[in-house]
């Protein structure tokens, strides 16, 4: 199918991006490029983008969609996580802006078998990059209890995560879990009738979340990265961050007001000894899309947006 994804707040965020139209921008999550696509369209001929994605059909989309841009266009297939690498295979070694738009994309969750979904039966994957050997399958088959709760908890933040732990490991001693489908019907199992019934979502919603934030490493390659990204911006720089859940919109949160602060000592110092400079300053403080934006796109409910300039 083709590469189908309506970018979140787009002018917001482009607007409080761009600072030079012939400067060097990076799209650290390309998907379908629309994003890029308002980038390239502001920047000039002199002006350069860059797009990474660890997502196959991602890459191949944009390469398509941004082949007629008049500025330099770079597109790298890689995870994020490696930004310094990849601005130094490219010898960029600063830029004027960085986007992390986070999370899962349309795209990818309307493709059955991918299998992001519960609401559509598919094999158990949930991988964004697709050459990858870890999919849904080794959590759900492989973790034992102890981490599959573990999981449930801190990145579904599920309030039946031991009960729906305990029914996957008995289902998966009869036979292995190996669809989406087979996944929820046991969810469905463990979570109580009344819950079920009650307005607040699909009762695999939580569930899906940690796993696929486990099978791709979602949250742990965060922090590392937004600092990088923030060393790497001429001053003047921003970083543009749209979070589409709590716990990465907490790391953001985090990141950016330390790096926004002066004195970072424990209150309990009663002089500063960590002598910290504030990195960059912050400009949009989670700004969420409008009422117009959620009439056309429902999937940007849940999303905020950060943006910061770097000051030195």
């Amino acid at each position: 199918m083709d590469f189908h994804h309506i970018s979140v707040m787009p002018e917001e965020t482009i607007n409080g991006l761009l600072t030079d139209l012939s400067g060097t921008y990076v799209d650290c999550t390309l998907g379908g490029a629309g994003h890029s696509r308002l980038i390239a369209d502001r920047l000039s001929s002199q002006g350069r983008l860059i797009g990474i994605d660890q997502d196959t059909s991602a890459v191949k989309a944009a390469t398509t969609r941004l082949a007629d841009c008049c500025c330099r266009i770079d597109i790298v297939k890689d995870n994020f996580a490696n930004l310094a690498g990849i601005l130094d295979s490219l010898k960029v070694d600063r830029i004027d802006g960085v986007l992390f738009d986070l999370g899962v994309s349309s795209h990818q969750l309307d493709t059955a078998q991918r299998g992001f979904s519960y609401i559509q039966d598919a094999p158990l994957d949930m991988r964004m990059n697709q050459q990858a050997e870890f999919s849904a399958y080794d959590v759900v088959n492989g973790y034992d209890e102890k981490e599959l709760c573990r999981i449930f908890k801190e990145y579904g933040e599920e309030r039946w995560y031991k009960r729906i732990a305990q029914f996957i490991v008995a289902e998966r001693k009869k036979t292995p879990i190996r669809t989406t489908g087979e996944l929820v019907d046991i969810i469905k199992k463990a979570v109580p009738a009344a819950v079920r019934n009650a307005k607040g979502g699909h009762p695999a919603k939580r569930i899906f979340q940690a796993v696929r934030i486990e099978v791709n490493n979602e949250l742990g390659i965060l922090e590392d990265t937004f600092r990088t990204a923030v060393r790497r911006l001429n001053p003047g720089g921003r970083i543009a961050i749209i979070t589409f859940h709590s716990l990465e919109d907490r790391i953001a949160k985090r990141v950016l007001k330390e790096m926004s602060s002066g004195c970072i000592c424990p209150p309990s110092i009663p002089v500063c000894v960590c002598h910290h400079r504030p990195e960059v300053k912050l400009l949009v403080k989670g700004v969420a899309a409008s009422s117009k934006e959620l009439e056309i796109n429902s999937r940007a409910k849940s999303a905020k947006l950060r943006i910061a300039e770097k000051l030195y």
